[in-house]
Order: C-alpha cells, then structure tokens, then sequence
C-alpha cells in the first residue's frame, strides 16, 4: 500500500527539505548545547507553509494527506528530531480542530495556529499515569455552563512555550475511560502552572516540561472532544504519532547511514579505505537492509491513514521495529567511524539520544508488543 503525492504535496516536502537545509541542520547542534527550545524556527517553519498540513485548504490550511505528512516529517528529522516532534504535535493538534472543533473553536486557534503565532501541545501524561493512559486522574468538574480543571500533567512536548494545551480530563471516574474529555486551554489562563523544561539525555529542542491546574476555570467552549469520545479520540492521536515517529526514526538512521559512509570511505587505515575491510562493509549492510524494512513498514502505516483504514496495529509495528532498528543501526554507524562518531561535528550521536527518546515517545516498545498481541489472540 503506498499513497504518492499530489503536486501540491511535493512542494511541500521539498520545502520541508530547503528548510531542514538551511534552519534546522546549520543550527541544531547550538539548540542541543544551549539546550534551548527554538521558538522562533518553529513559527519560522509555520510562516513557509508547515504548520497546517492536515488542515484543509477550505479552513487555511495545507490540506495534506497523512502519507505526505509523514514525508515531510522525514525531511525534517534527517536534520533534527527535538525540532520536529513539536512540529508533528502541533500539525497533528491543528488537525485535530479541523475535524473535531466547533466553529468557534476553529475560528480561535486555527489561524493563529497555521500562521505559527500560537503553539499547540498534547496533554495526556501524567506523573502517575504514563502507559495506562485511561488512569488519568486531571479532573474536569462541570458547573452549570463552566468547567474547573484540576491536576497535573507529564512529558508535555513543546510544555515550556506552548499557547494553546489540548487537556485529557477525567468527568466522570466511575465511567472508566468513557469519562474521559478533552478541553482546549489557553495556557495564560489563571490557574495554569508551567514548569521548567526537563534536563534530558538529548532532544532539548522538545521543550519538555510539567503543567499543572490549580482550580483553573474554563468556558463552556473549552469542550473539545465530550465525555464518551476523547479517550478514543487520544488513541487515534496517538496512533498517528507512531506512525510519524517511526517515519522520523529511519530519517535519522538514514543520516547516520549516509555518514558513516562518506566518513568510511575517506577514512584510511592499514594503506586502505575502511570501507574496504568487508567485516564494515556487512555491518552497514545490515544496518541498510533493517532501514529499507522499518521504511516500508512506517509508510504502509501512515498509507492506511489515507486509505482511512484501521491502522492502530500498523503503527505499533512500525514503531516499534523503526525505533529498535535506528538504536541500533545509529549505534553501528557511530562504531564505524570510531571516536569521530562520537563528536557533536556529526549528527550521530545527536540522533541516538533522540531515537532513545523516541522508543518511549506516544507509547513504549512494551505498549506496542500489548497493542499487537490483542490482534493476534483476537484474531485466534
């Protein structure tokens, strides 16, 4: 299954490659040092016509499908994943908007949102509520009209500058999961508490950090997804991350491979080129074959969006072979260009944190294993 793209969608991806050429990769390295949130390339990459990709053309958008999204996303993450993820969420959100918003809600935060004025962020996490996301103890209570918010939330991509926070809010917690609602909050509401960014092993260009909600008080226009349908609506989220994390993860792995090539063959040792001693020449083989594996698993997920078909198990497969397989093809590419792969000159070791980082990204390997075998027993 695979989705070519439009003409429109082609510019697109290769304006997403112009800017990862010129932006992101000249000045990725800096961002990870200072460990600093690049604000200001995200509302840069939004102004070049990225930041409502899934939005349609009739609301401002882009009107992207998933697959060419996806691209998209692996043009950037060739150059740097912490700057991409914020991007996936906030395109993602936007999307979300589109489909699921009232109007009012479409015309508050969809401009500002595609213009790159505002940020938005996906608040699921909690700090006792990571993989069982349907534990999530945030609570929303309804008064009359009005809804008061109560909790705090973990791991919020892009939490340090966000503007607009999509919140997963328990109404109800004898219902379950079916209490489950989302609420679209501006984060300068009383009440919203934002934490300083985490101190991570990479990715710093996330801006991850913590939010709490002190009796924080919302409108009635604040009901993104109702009671019965945001805990679904999450799920469905979070698939499509999967698949774009899995899609990233070989863009880095094809960065490391790319690089470990043009070092090995200029790189003399013993009177010859080290990539003429065959023992390198099959480790970079190998690393070559698990690339073109995990590749086509992540774009035959992110084809089943567009093909609107049930794509939760294929994006639980392609994550979690893409993320594996990168760990550790990243890991080989470093090893062939010995000590040199280790220095923050290249990209590499950049994108080993990152792809760590993303084998817990919208799930782990462990959710992935229980998201497959509920198909595979099901299907006994």
């Amino acid at each position: 299954m695979a989705v070519d793209p439009t003409g429109d969608e082609t510019k697109l991806i290769e304006i997403a490659g112009q800017f990862a050429q010129e932006v992101v990769a000249p000045n990725a390295a800096q961002w990870e040092a200072e460990r600093r949130y690049p604000r200001e390339a995200l509302t840069a990459a939004c102004e070049a016509g990225l930041g409502g990709l899934l939005v349609p053309t009739e609301l401002g958008g882009q009107g992207a499908g998933f697959a060419a999204t996806a691209h998209i996303v692996e043009a950037l993450a060739a150059a740097d994943f912490g700057f991409t993820f914020p991007l996936i969420v906030h395109n993602n959100l936007a999307g979300s908007i589109a489909r699921n918003g009232n109007d009012v809600q479409k015309e508050r935060y969809l401009p500002d949102m595609i213009a790159g004025r505002r940020i938005g962020a996906f608040l699921l996490t909690e700090p006792g509520a990571g993989s069982d996301a349907a534990s999530i103890a945030t609570r929303a209570m309804q008064n009359a009209d009005a809804w008061t918010l109560d909790g705090e939330k973990a791991w919020v991509t892009s939490g340090v500058a966000a503007d607009i926070l999509s919140v997963y809010a328990q109404t109800d917690p004898a219902a379950g999961w079916r209490g489950i609602a989302c609420f679209l909050v501006d984060a300068e509401t009383e009440g919203v508490e934002r934490s300083a960014p985490y101190a991570l092993i990479g990715g710093h260009a996330m801006g991850v950090s913590d939010f709490a909600f002190r009796n924080c008080a919302l409108d009635e226009d604040a009901l993104f997804i109702p009671p019965g349908e945001g805990f679904k609506a999450a799920l469905s989220g979070i698939d499509i991350a999967r698949a774009n994390v899995a899609m990233a993860s070989c863009s880095m792995l094809a960065t490391a491979l790319e690089t470990a090539l043009d070092y090995t063959s200029r790189r003399w040792a013993f009177g010859q080129a080290t990539s003429d001693f065959q023992g390198l020449q099959w480790e970079l083989a190998d690393v070559a074959t698990d690339l073109e594996a995990a590749r086509l698993l992540a774009r035959q997920a992110v084809a089943r969006f567009d093909a609107g078909a049930d794509s939760a198990v294929a994006a639980a497969h392609a994550k979690k072979f893409a993320t594996r397989v990168a760990f550790k093809g990243i890991h080989t590419c470093m090893q062939a260009m010995g000590a040199m792969g280790a220095r923050a000159d290249y990209p590499l070791a950049r994108h080993l944190a990152a792809v760590k980082l993303a084998e817990y990204m919208d799930g782990t390997t462990g959710i992935q294993n229980v998201v497959i075998a509920r198909k595979l027993f099901a299907d006994d």
